[in-house]
C-alpha cells in the first residue's frame, strides 16, 4: 500500500519524523483551572526510531514521553507527568498520526493509565 492511501502524511515516513515538532492537547481535563485555554505543549524529538518528548502548560507542571516510532508513524511509549494539584500520574500510550484538512498532525492516543483508567485523547500540531 502506498503512503497516499494510509492516511498518513507524506513527512510522516514509516519510521516517523516527529524531530522538532511540537502538540498541544485538546483535552479540556488537562486545561488549566483558571484559564480553559490553557492546554499543555509538548515538544518531540526524534532519533532513528526513538522519540521523546517534554510537555507542560494547564494542569500539567512537567511531563515526559519516551517511546518508539513503528509503521505508520504509530509511537508506543510510556509517559510521567505532575500535575498542579501535586499528583503524579503515569502510563503507556499508543499514538496512531492522523492528518487534518489544514496539513498539520494530530496524534490519536490510545492511553492506559498505572491506576487502570483508560482512554482516547487527541493531540495536534501547533507551529511556533
Amino acid at each position: 500500500m502506498s503512503r497516499a492511501n494510509t492516511g498518513v502524511p507524506a513527512r510522516v515516513t514509516p519510521q516517523g519524523r516527529y524531530d522538532g515538532l511540537s502538540f498541544r492537547s485538546s483535552a479540556a481535563g488537562t486545561a488549566a483551572e483558571d484559564d480553559p485555554e490553557s492546554t499543555p505543549v509538548g515538544s518531540y524529538h526524534q532519533t532513528g526510531d526513538l522519540v521523546w518528548a517534554e510537555f507542560s502548560g494547564g494542569a500539567v507542571r512537567q511531563g515526559r514521553l519516551v517511546g518508539r516510532c513503528g509503521p505508520g508513524g504509530v509511537i508506543t511509549a510510556a509517559y510521567c507527568q505532575v500535575l498542579t494539584d501535586g499528583a503524579v500520574v503515569s502510563g503507556n500510550c499508543v499514538s496512531h498520526p492522523e492528518q487534518l484538512p489544514d496539513g498539520r498532525l494530530r496524534l490519536r492516543e490510545e492511553w492506559c493509565r498505572a491506576d487502570g483508567s483508560r482512554g482516547t485523547s487527541f493531540i495536534e500540531e501547533v507551529h511556533a
